[in-house]
């Protein structure tokens, strides 16, 4: 059974409250939990009320194996419950927003593409102001 530390949603429309909980996996996010380990009001006034959560037993489930949520571990680290540790979730995050070596010669060659359209249009319009101004000149010589 894998085991996971996650939010499960509660309050009412536009003012949300969470529950820290511990739960399978397969389970629906506000479905069966097998344990609360405290709350979570974003919105309360009071900033002594917006976390309230049971450290032991956080501490307890992870050291069996309990994968927290991207949000749980931050909210966790920064309870001090877990050290600097990323979970799995996170490392795979992290892996996607490296830069990559190519990604300054990508933006180079995006700018000089943008630079010719640029030129093109330029042209293109130049060319078309010389057309009229032909025309125009030619129109004037028929008249006179």
């Amino acid at each position: 059974m894998a085991v996971v530390i996650r939010m499960k949603r509660t309050g009412r429309r536009n003012r949300p409250c969470f529950r820290i909980s511990v739960t399978d996996r397969a389970f629906p996010r506000d479905g069966r939990t097998l344990e609360t380990l405290g709350v979570y009001d974003p919105a309360s006034p009071k900033p002594e009320l917006r976390l309230k959560l049971d450290a032991e037993r956080a501490k307890h489930w992870i050291s069996k194996g309990a994968l927290p949520s991207l949000t749980v571990a931050s909210i966790l680290r920064r309870e001090g419950v877990t050290q600097g540790t990323l979970t799995t979730k996170e490392k795979q995050r992290t892996g996607r927003k490296k830069k990559t070596a190519g990604g300054e010669a990508r933006k180079q060659a995006k700018a000089a593409r943008a630079e010719r359209k640029l030129e093109r249009s330029q042209a293109r319009v130049a060319g078309k102001r010389a057309a009229r101004k032909a025309a125009a000149a030619t129109e004037e010589g028929a008249e006179s």
